[in-house]
């Protein structure tokens, strides 16, 4: 069974994953339909993906424009990794607030995303693995971002492993919210 922590961002959680090991391996569940409505959320599987990151790479800040927006399921099966999301909703009480929590293949965590955030991450170990669970399916026209150093949080790099694409994206106090 999934457990939820709220977080402090509200729609957001922490899921502790159910994990087992044995002398063979390991074995984790990443989604379990009932206990994401026992929790209220309505959470379909539109895409699943996944990304290999070497250390000290940020990603971010991704999300889709209405109405291509998207919820997440976000975890790291291998590797390392900080884990960001900045709450886009303008009529939430958290608006341009963050929330950050390590994920790891360690710690069988996973953090859900609701509709309205921006996500990203920086890699804290080579050859790291984010894993995506998500409610939409790409949309190019709708895929933007905020830039991943203009809300407030320290990454704790001085030279980060930015895209130049990641690098284009408007500060969160130049960008006007749909959500």
């Amino acid at each position: 069974m999934n457990k939820f922590k709220a977080l402090p961002l509200s729609g957001a959680f922490q899921i502790n994953l159910p994990n087992f090991s044995d002398d063979r391996g390991s074995f984790v569940k990443i989604f379990t339909e009932p206990d994401f409505l026992d929790k209220h959320i309505d959470f379909e599987v539109r895409e699943s993906y996944y990304s290999f990151s070497k250390k000290n790479v940020i990603r971010g800040m991704h999300f889709q424009m209405p109405p291509n927006e998207h919820s997440k399921i976000v975890c790291c099966p291998q590797g390392a990794i900080l884990d960001v999301l900045l709450d886009l909703r303008k009529s939430s009480a958290t608006f341009g607030h963050w929330y950050s929590a390590v994920l790891s293949a360690d710690n069988h965590q996973a953090l859900f995303i609701p509709e309205g955030f921006a996500h990203g991450f920086k890699s804290l170990s080579d050859n790291a693995m984010t894993l995506y669970l998500v409610s939409s399916a790409y949309e190019p026209s709708a895929d933007t971002g905020i830039l991943y150093n203009s809300f407030g949080l320290d990454w704790e790099l001085e030279h980060p492993i930015v895209s130049q694409r990641d690098l284009s994206f408007p500060s969160l106090s130049l960008w006007e919210s749909p959500f």
